[in-house]
């Protein structure tokens, strides 16, 4: 079987290398002393986009472990729009994170010490390991992994949360059938990419919404989207897709909300399905603007379903199993947009997220990974 990573396309690739701030302190008989620990806290909630005073990088040196203790090395750290909602003091589906503590983050680490007999030294783990670049943890929320079929940067994109999101709320809630025609907004991103994909997998045709004239044709000539419409460009949103999709759109899946949401509704055929995984528009937004088709929703008969990924929680390895075997037979591509930086660097890469200059998996890869 091929591996997985033949099949994904990483952006801005960092090479593997050292770096001095994540090496441990050592004396001159190469005896190690200790490690120096950076992390990005959250210093307050923003109003808006998130700015220089909503982050604070910390430093600390981590103790010696104690028994049925590891120290995790962070090499990959996963960047996602959800990390925008967890900033605010709202009800969610997760706490949010609290004013002082470390950025919640997915990761994938490297065992590098370890006390604990489930995590062998040199083994990788995955799990919310924050965005820091060593942790002293005893393992509870973490797993292994196996990385000598699928990259660790894979297990935080098409086989990690985005891909998993991608697979269940199209296949479960979205349900398409041949024939049908699906309309994707965020289409260019870690989620809508994979829906895509999967829906042509389905025998769905396809219709993209992405933000720049690049990101289009990426879904058509790469991916196979039968079509991709420029929301930036369009002189009329709603009527593009009008032109795109005759027809009705039969599935929309929706990472975007606002106008995109409602430019979508104008054009439901009935009985559609929409799948609402998230709504970046508004995640900064002060003022978010109302959906005036909703009158559609009754006389076309809608169902709409908004979810997310712990609705299937008990299920993910089914998920995994799926998404797995389409990228060793060559069905599903992933793309990675892997950036080459350190902890500090986590404002400037989280906010690409809302500037829309990121395709495909928005990662951190931490200097000194394997």
């Amino acid at each position: 079987m091929p591996r997985a990573a033949e099949r994904t396309t990483v952006v801005a690739p960092a090479p593997p290398g050292k770096h001095p701030a994540r090496r441990a302190h050592v004396n001159e008989l190469g005896d190690t002393l200790s490690y120096t620990a950076n992390a990005i806290h959250l210093a307050e909630r923003p109003t808006g986009y998130p700015d220089a005073s909503t982050w604070e990088l910390k430093s600390k040196e981590l103790p010696e472990l104690e028994d049925g203790q590891l120290l995790v090395a962070t090499e990959y750290i996963s960047v996602d729009p959800a990390m925008r909602g967890w900033l605010d003091d709202t009800p969610s589906y997760v706490p949010p994170v609290n004013v002082g503590a470390v950025m919640r983050a997915l990761a994938v680490g490297r065992v590098v010490e370890s006390k604990n007999d489930d995590f062998p030294v040199g083994a990788h783990v995955h799990g919310t390991l924050g965005v820091r670049d060593y942790l002293v943890t005893d393992g509870k929320d973490l797993r292994v992994i196996d990385t000598s079929q699928v990259s660790g940067p894979e297990h935080l994109a098409a086989l990690g949360l985005t891909g998993l999101t991608a697979y269940f709320g199209l296949m479960e809630l979205g349900k398409p059938t041949e024939g049908e025609t699906v309309l994707v907004s965020g289409a260019a991103g870690a989620v809508g990419s994979v829906v895509g994909q999967l829906a042509k997998i389905a025998g769905a045709r396809v219709i993209g919404i992405a933000g720049s004239d690049e990101k289009c044709e990426w879904l058509t000539d790469e991916l196979g989207f039968d079509e991709a419409v420029n929301y930036k460009t369009a002189d009329s949103l709603t009527k593009a897709i009008a032109t795109a999709a005759p027809n009705g759109v039969d599935v929309f899946f929706d990472n975007v909300g606002g106008r995109i949401l409602d430019a979508a509704l104008a054009n439901t055929a009935r009985n559609a399905r929409l799948v609402i995984c998230g709504a970046i528009s508004d995640y900064n937004s002060t003022d978010r603007a109302g959906i005036r088709n909703y009158p559609r929703i009754i006389t076309h008969s809608l169902t709409i379903h908004g979810f997310t990924i712990g609705d299937f929680g008990d299920r993910l390895p089914e998920g995994m199993k799926a998404l797995g075997g389409y990228l060793a037979e060559g069905k599903l591509v992933s793309r990675i947009d892997a950036r080459d930086a350190e902890v500090k660097d986590f404002p400037e890469v989280f906010s690409a997220l809302f500037e829309g200059t990121n395709t495909g998996k928005l990662i951190m890869a931490l200097p000194g990974r394997e």
